[in-house]
């Protein structure tokens, strides 16, 4: 059985760290050497571009601040083909990066300086969520595992969403976004609970919130929701937000799934 790139199921999960300064690279690749991921390196925006090719890596760890290309620009590059997991390093006090970064498609951000055990935990939670739940298919049942919302189809075991007919590109968290959010269809979840179990943290800041709601808008605009009029994802505002109209998909054959572990 293969995973995403063609490699074995078996295999080191492979990370990327990309930043300017020579100390953290260093630091950084230690220790999740360490702790049994195999790391690669890049020292600027237009290296990391190049190993990301050559490595195809499991998550990017992106420092803001580079040069050749800033890791913004590196971030917008990287989902113009892939939806692999990128966690941004931004400054302390560049709230207006972290919601840039995240607009571009990152999938989280930790502001400097950070402590690399954090950034560890955060690594594996990410991983754990984008690799093993996708490792779940469902097989001989296509319905099995189906929730429909109108134009929206949600294969939950397949981790692919169609609108109209036409599959829609998820990065790993925004799936887990939608599902958890169509999986209590028509119950508001808390921005503070949808952090945590989408992220696996609980909120220490107020601008970890930003995280679920830019979050939320980018999977808005890719399933056509109008965030003044949504068909699906509702605001209950001060709250969090619920999904509305999910029905599962009738079923006319005993489901198979298969767990591959």
């Amino acid at each position: 059985m293969l995973e995403k790139w063609g490699h074995p199921v078996s295999r080191k999960k492979k990370i990327l760290i990309v930043d300017d300064e020579a100390m953290i690279r260093r630091i950084l690749s230690t220790r999740l050497t360490m702790v049994g991921y195999d790391v690669a390196v890049a020292c600027d925006g237009a290296e990391a571009l190049e190993v990301f090719a050559q490595e195809k890596p499991d998550l990017v760890v992106l420092d803001v601040m580079m040069p050749k290309l800033n890791g913004l620009e590196v971030c917008e590059e990287l989902r113009k083909s892939t939806g692999v997991p990128i966690i941004m390093l931004t400054a302390l006090g560049d709230v207006a990066d972290r919601i840039t970064g995240l607009q571009m498609g990152a999938d989280d951000y930790l502001p400097k300086p950070f402590s690399p055990k954090e950034l560890e935990e955060r690594i594996n939670v990410i991983l754990r969520r984008v690799h093993g739940s996708s490792m779940t298919v469902a097989t001989d049942n296509p319905t099995a595992g189906v929730l429909l919302a109108g134009p929206l189809r949600i294969e939950v075991y397949k981790r692919q969403v169609f609108l109209n007919g036409e599959r829609i590109q998820l990065t790993g968290m925004e799936f887990d976004l939608l599902e958890l959010l169509a999986g209590n269809a028509g119950k508001t979840v808390s921005r503070a609970d949808i952090l945590q179990k989408v992220w696996g943290y609980s909120p220490r800041h107020y601008a970890d919130m930003r995280v679920v709601d830019v979050h939320v808008s980018r999977l808005r605009s890719k399933i056509g929701d109008n965030p003044k009029n949504p068909e699906f994802i509702h605001t209950d505002w001060g709250t969090g937000y619920f999904f509305q109209g999910v029905t599962a998909a009738p079923s006319n054959a005993p489901s198979t799934q298969v767990a591959i572990a």
